[in-house]
């Protein structure tokens, strides 16, 4: 574990995120730290595509109907 410093602005922009996804600042900069790092590392792939992928890596059904999950 180490401490990385950010600019203030971006500190706020994190903690806005971090409320809306429903996780803590550490766990949102963890987040956006390492899609980051794989957009870098695979720029042919679109967030959707990488979001895709780990979720596919994590053994979780990406590829859920949004309709099934409302209607239950």
């Amino acid at each position: 574990m180490g401490i990385v410093k950010i600019d203030d602005d971006l500190h706020e922009e994190i903690r806005k995120a971090s409320t809306v996804m429903v996780r803590s600042i550490n766990a949102q900069a963890e987040y956006w730290m390492k899609i980051g790092m794989l957009a870098e590392a695979n720029p042919t792939l679109s967030y959707s595509q990488i979001i895709n992928e780990e979720m596919r890596k994590a053994d979780i059904n990406a590829n859920l109907n949004i309709g099934n999950l409302i209607d239950g």
